[in-house]
């Protein structure tokens, strides 16, 4: 093995297993779930990728059981009979494999408009009646009610349980890139003026409760992870916090809800997240509550994933700074999206030195997800 890469591919404790390496796929969004179930080509798909030596994969965005959770064609789901047996075999295939594999749970919010499956009747939610910013077209949705908002925290609750009845080795919260969640932390799409609005500690709390009936449906022994962004779909340079005091004071509460591990979602993981230091959000999370970290953002490509949707490629690159960074402690683990989407063997060919045998991502690749 390469000695640079060495840092890589140590172990990592995650629940009631050890990954190999520190090498997690990200999740991507995939339209190849007809009517919400997982196929034989979702298990295979991310068999592939446990099998080219990633160490946990997260599932693409999963919907919860509520009317409002989905809002594109051919996703999976994450509730019924029919699609937990689906994940059942996915997750029987990577643990087939050696790999460890965890769904992200997923509610898409105001970005759902009338039209889509499952019920075409039933138009998108958020937590104001405010237009999603990222959405073209987008619809005023329902500003949920208190019961609407009690419903879909159950439905988080319930999708984590079921999760591990099905035998995932933990769960990802989605509450990045203006979903649901996302919603409620943006001012730009949440002017409640009730507990669930105002400022960022009160517009915590519908997450911060989503958390809690997770842990208690889980337990306290099963990984749960949460995803978060400054940026969102439609609002690339929002920011939910300007400095690292504020980003402790946002965070702290999650830790004490239950979270294990953050994974702080960027679009490029060497952009520093701070004025005067070097740390990139994942770096300041991990400094600020102490939890692990995942780190995000155009690992081993040499440009950003928005290229892509205008045609472009992206060329395979050395990861040095990335393991320096991994190196110095500061963070834990690292989330590969397009990289493993063009090249299932990524991690294997990082490890063995073969960086020029590297697939390179190119627009054909988005097929693997549409």
């Amino acid at each position: 093995m390469h000695a640079t890469t060495d840092s890589l591919f140590r172990p990592f404790p995650f629940g009631a297993k050890t990954l190999a390496n520190r090498i997690v796929m990200a999740p991507m969004t995939r339209s190849k779930s007809p009517g919400g179930v997982p196929t034989p080509e979702v298990a295979a798909y991310y068999r592939r990728r446990t099998e080219g030596g990633v160490g946990l994969i997260i599932t693409e965005g999963t919907a919860i059981d509520h009317p409002a959770s989905s809002g594109y064609p051919a996703v999976p789901r994450i509730h019924g009979e029919d699609a937990l047996a689906g994940w059942k075999r996915v997750v029987d295939e990577v643990h087939g494999a050696g790999g460890a594999i965890i769904p992200q749970l997923w509610h898409v919010g105001s970005v759902r408009k009338r039209g889509m499956e499952p019920d075409p009747e039933v138009p998108g939610f958020g937590p104001s009646a405010v237009p999603h910013p990222g959405v073209e077209g987008a619809e005023v949705p329902v500003e949920m009610s208190e019961a609407d908002i009690a419903e879909v925290i159950d439905a988080f609750g319930r999708a984590a349980a079921d999760a591990k009845v099905v035998g995932f080795d933990g769960v990802e919260i989605h509450g990045a890139h203006g979903y649901l969640i996302d919603q409620f932390f943006w001012q730009r799409t949440n002017r409640r003026t009730d507990r669930w609005g105002g400022d960022l500690a009160a517009r915590s709390r519908f997450a911060l409760e989503i958390v809690r009936a997770v842990r208690r449906a889980v337990g306290p022994d099963f990984p749960v992870i949460f995803r978060f962004s400054q940026w969102k779909s439609g609002g690339h340079d929002a920011r939910l916090v300007e400095t690292p005091e504020e980003l402790e004071r946002f965070l702290a509460p999650f830790v004490d809800a239950g979270v294990d591990i953050f994974h702080a979602s960027t679009r490029r993981y060497w952009e520093p997240e701070f004025a005067g230091s070097e740390l990139n959000l994942a770096g300041w999370t991990k400094k600020l509550t102490g939890k692990p970290a995942i780190t995000v953002g155009s690992v081993g490509l040499d440009t950003d994933f928005f290229g892509a949707f205008r045609g472009a490629s992206s060329q395979p690159t050395g990861i040095d700074e990335l393991l320096r960074r991994l190196e110095a402690g500061e963070f834990d683990l690292v989330a590969v999206g397009r990289a493993l989407l063009a090249d299932p063997q990524w991690p294997m060919k990082i490890r063995e030195g073969r960086i020029d045998e590297i697939e390179p991502f190119t627009p054909e690749c988005l097929k693997i997800l549409t």
